[in-house]
C-alpha cells in the first residue's frame, strides 16, 4: 500500500497542482488530505472546485471551522477572505468534513492532535526557542495520543514535515503544508515556523513486506512566484514573503 498525505493546502492551487502532478508520476494507491483547505489570500474558489472533483478522503482543519465562522461574525484575514471568495456550495463541501478519518485500516488521519484542530502533534510551542518552537519530544507525543489504536497516525497543521516512531505507539508523520512554508501564530505563545524554501510539501508512506512503514518527506519546485504575487495583488504581504521565501522573521527586540 502506498499512501500520499497532502494537507495545509491553503488556497494555493499553483501548489497542490504541482504536488498532485508529483504524486502521478509515482506509483500511489491513495491519496488523503489532512485539512486546513481553502484560508488565505489566494485561489480559495478554485482549490475548492479542484478538491471537490478529485473527492479524496479529506478532513477538517482549524481554518475550515474558522472560515465557516465567518459567517456569524468577521474572521481572521485569511479565513475572511477565503469566507468572501467560496460560494455557498463549497462551504457546504467543508461544513460536512469530519474531523478524524480512518481510510485504511490502522491509519488515522487528524489536522492538530487527536483531540485538538489547534495544537501540534510533533511540534511544541516553547518560548525558550528563538522561533518559539520545537520538535516535540516522544513523551510529549506519546501522552498527545494517549487511547489512540492505530499503527500510523498523519496529520499537518504546524506546516513542518516530520516523522517519529512513537515509543510503545504508532508511526506518526507530519506531512508538511503544500500550500505555505512560513507562517506566524500566537496560539500557546508567539512562534514562527520556517521550512527555509518556498518547496510544496507532501509525504508519501509505503507499506513494506514486513508490515512497517518507510516514509519519504517529498519537497516539489512550483511557481512560487505567482503565488507570492497573487497574495501582493490581495494586500498580504506577509504572505507574499512567506510564499517567496519559505522563511517568517520575528520581530527585533528593541530592547536589544
Amino acid at each position: 500500500m502506498r499512501l500520499a498525505i497532502v494537507s495545509d493546502i491553503h488556497g494555493n492551487l499553483p501548489a497542490l497542482e504541482a504536488v498532485l502532478a508529483d504524486i502521478a508520476r509515482r506509483d500511489t494507491d491513495l491519496t488523503v488530505n489532512c485539512g486546513d483547505l481553502l484560508s488565505g489570500p489566494l485561489w480559495p474558489s478554485e482549490t475548492a472546485d479542484r478538491l471537490m472533483a478529485l473527492n479524496l478522503p479529506t478532513i477538517a482543519g482549524n481554518h475550515e471551522r474558522q472560515l465557516l465562522a465567518c459567517a456569524r461574525r468577521p474572521g481572521g484575514a485569511s479565513d475572511h477572505y477565503a469566507f468572501e471568495h467560496t460560494t455557498a456550495a463549497q462551504r457546504a463541501w467543508l461544513a460536512a468534513l469530519p474531523a478524524r478519518l480512518t481510510p485504511l485500516p490502522g491509519v488515522l488521519m487528524v489536522h492538530g492532535r487527536p483531540d485538538s484542530d489547534l495544537d501540534y502533534l510533533l511540534d511544541t510551542v516553547d518560548a525558550a526557542e528563538p522561533a518559539g518552537v520545537r520538535a516535540a519530544t516522544p513523551a510529549e507525543v506519546r501522552q498527545r495520543l494517549q487511547g489512540i489504536d492505530a499503527e500510523l497516525v498523519v496529520c499537518g497543521h504546524s506546516h513542518h514535515p516530520r516523522v517519529m516512531q512513537v515509543p510503545g505507539g504508532p508511526l506518526a508523520v507530519n506531512a508538511g503544508s503544500v500550500g505555505l512554508q512560513a507562517y506566524d501564530d500566537d496560539h500557546a505563545g508567539l512562534h514562527w515556523i520556517r521550512n527555509g524554501s518556498p518547496h510544496a510539501r507532501y509525504a508519501r508512506c509505503e507499506r513494506k513486506a514486513d508490515g512497517g512503514w518507510q516514509v519519504e518527506l517529498i519537497a516539489v519546485n512550483y511557481d512560487w512566484s505567482a503565488a507570492a504575487a497573487q497574495a501582493r495583488r490581495n494586500g498580504a504581504l506577509d504572505w507574499a514573503e512567506w510564499l517567496q521565501t519559505g522563511w517568517a522573521e520575528a520581530p527585533i527586540d528593541p530592547a536589544l
